[in-house]
């Protein structure tokens, strides 16, 4: 575990310099702890590292590394919480996924081609981040990888399912967006009113399951 002062109120924790499986369940382990901490305000996740935000007038830096430090050693024995498998449906296409036919000929894939691997993989949530819900996903296949747009979209429709390099997505709420859309679900990955308000949380495995032609 590295840290690194960010500014005079926040503290980066970093666990690995690259993704990977294990920094992951580090981060997953120790998040909701740091969460706990007199004078945090603010605890945001991300695929290898924890930003601590707190309020510089109640606590210190060097308190709060201390803090975390001693909640790191005890995060090792802390269970990992029971992962939930979520199925999203995707009508992938047409209408719905404008950027398939250009993801198809910059991988080499047919459009079908694509739609069979994207919905044929396993995905986890590393993470979330962007805009309320929206979720991180590790597992994306390297044979469909393509590069974001040139010139982002000003709004992406809520419930698209997008690549973006090497990862995969869906944007939960309306949004600008530069990823590629190759679908999209009708599952609402965030709702204000429910409790809790975003479907998945950091930890969960997702599968892209197909709809049937018609069936958004």
């Amino acid at each position: 575990m590295r840290v690194v002062d960010s500014s005079d109120r926040s503290l980066l924790i970093i666990f690995d310099d690259r993704i990977s499986i294990e920094a992951h369940r580090r981060v997953l382990r120790l998040t909701p702890l740091l969460g706990s901490l007199r004078g945090v305000t603010n605890v945001h996740p991300a695929y290898a590292s924890i930003l601590i935000d707190f309020d510089p007038l109640a606590i210190r830096h060097a308190d709060v590394r201390r803090m975390a430090a001693e909640l790191f050693a005890e995060a090792a024995a802390v269970p990992l919480p029971e992962p939930r498998t979520v199925e999203i449906p995707v009508s992938y296409g047409g209408e719905f996924g404008p950027d398939l036919e250009a993801v198809a000929a910059s991988t080499g894939h047919t459009p079908d081609e694509v739609v069979a691997i994207h919905s044929g993989a396993s995905y986890l949530v590393y993470f979330l981040g962007f805009s309320p819900g929206f979720p991180y996903l590790g597992g994306l296949p390297e044979s469909i990888a393509a590069p974001r747009l040139e010139t982002p979209r000003w709004r992406v429709p809520p419930g698209s399912v997008a690549i973006g390099g090497q990862q995969t997505g869906v944007y939960p709420v309306a949004s600008p967006g530069g990823w590629r859309i190759i679908g999209r679900t009708s599952l609402r990955l965030f709702e204000p009113d429910r409790d809790p308000p975003v479907l998945l949380r950091m930890g969960d495995h997702v599968r892209f399951v197909r709809a049937a032609k018609g069936g958004f």
